[in-house]
């Protein structure tokens, strides 16, 4: 059973239906309202979050970068931990807490990640198959396998995600619903495909996730701006000032997606130049709109409609923005200062506690929120975006 479940259950024993009062009407009792789990612990937006971080700095120093980080995980960890579960906008988390350690050194991070995992049995949502967003925990189930010496890898870490997968790769396709119909999925489905084919040496999984990216691609993907719509409901919308709506947060999961199956396939798959021009072409239209505070707003070709600067897809944007220059894909001395611009971004709205703010609650569209909005899928993305940083300013040129 999981947390979630054991949790009703009790509500349940403790707070029993009784009898309606007018037995005789027989009216049946109302069935409480579902929790949604997707939102649960997920974030908040205080009205008085406190002050802003003063022992901080945005420069892209080793020590700078992990001290922002760790600033930022510790403080994420301390409230989010006792909510954690299998949703989507955890497991964005997770993948950020898991390089967040790979980088400082500070196994805790992982550690929490590993602890929850072995609670859950290392089981995937299986309620909704097959969802893109309900296999997003792979990712860390995936990576975690990955990351253990060869002779000391835990085949129970990536059983359920294999046996998922399994099932995916030989479900036809419906020509009346793309599999992954929203441009989010990007990132939440095929990199765990391509680390499955990295485990196995099986090419089954790579080459359903070409397929299927490729059919969102030609359906989502503007080929004159060089971004994604978030899905076909936003093909014709339009932004106040006229110009085609196309959202911050969508268009950076995407990018995170590239990174995370760029990290894992092979140099010879003759699919990874497709995947390379891909980001190219996404990094230089988010290059070209960056705001003069080095952020994104979360509608990205009208800023002004949008005052607050939007941290979640600006931190998947920085993230592969940096790993491409790290890769040699981006051009270093192009791109370079638009990364440090965009962490100092990004630094400045940290709290004194640690919160990350401004980051756009669950959504699937440009919106309003305030500065102290803090979610754990944008601290996730600003984890991610410092581990490639700190690669960038330790690595040779």
């Amino acid at each position: 059973m999981s947390r979630t479940s054991s949790a009703l259950l009790s509500l349940l024993l403790m707070f029993p239906l009784t009898a309606a009062p007018f037995a005789h009407t027989q009216t049946p009792a109302a069935k409480p309202a579902p929790v949604s789990v997707e939102r649960e612990g997920v974030g908040d937006a205080p009205d008085d979050p406190g002050p802003l971080a003063k022992d901080l700095s945005p420069k892209l120093k080793d020590a700078d970068i992990k001290a922002a980080m760790k600033k930022v995980a510790d403080w994420q960890l301390r409230v989010a931990e006792p909510k954690f579960n299998e949703q989507w906008t955890f497991a964005a988390l997770y993948d950020g807490l898991i390089a967040a350690s790979a980088t400082t050194g500070d196994p805790a991070y992982r550690d929490a990640v590993i602890h929850y995992a072995q609670q859950n049995d290392w089981k995937l949502l299986d309620n909704r198959f097959p969802h893109a967003d309900d296999m997003a925990f792979g990712k860390a189930f995936t990576e975690l396998y990955l990351s253990d010496p060869v002779d000391a890898r835990k085949p129970e870490r990536i059983a359920d995600t294999k046996a998922i997968l399994d099932r995916l790769v030989v479900r036809p396709d419906d020509p009346a619903k793309d599999l992954w119909w929203w441009c989010d999925a990007l990132y939440m489905a095929p990199p765990v495909l391509a680390r499955m084919s990295l485990i196995t040496g099986d090419p089954k999984y790579d080459a359903y996730m070409d397929k299927e990216w490729d059919i969102t691609t030609s359906h989502l993907f503007n080929t004159t701006e060089h971004l994604y719509w978030r899905d076909n409901g936003y093909l014709k919308k339009t932004e106040k000032n006229g110009r085609p709506l196309f959202w911050s947060r969508g268009n950076g999961w995407v990018m995170g997606g590239l990174v995370k199956v760029l990290q894992v396939l092979p140099t010879n798959d003759p699919s990874r130049p497709k995947y390379i021009q891909l980001l190219r072409e996404m990094a230089a239209s988010v290059a070209a709109i960056q705001s003069p505070d080095g952020l994104w707003r979360a509608g990205l070709l009208d800023a002004n409609s949008y005052p607050l600067p939007e941290v979640s897809g600006s931190a998947f944007f920085t993230y592969a923005i940096a790993y491409g220059i790290n890769e040699h894909i981006l051009d270093r001395k192009k791109y370079l200062p638009v990364v440090e611009k965009s962490w100092a971004g990004m630094v400045s709205h940290i709290y004194a506690d640690g919160r990350l703010g401004s980051i756009q609650p669950i959504g699937a569209a440009p919106d309003a929120f305030k500065p102290s909005s803090s979610y754990v899928y944008g601290v996730g993305g600003f984890l991610l975006a410092g581990s490639e940083l700190d690669r960038l300013a330790t690595m040779k040129k």
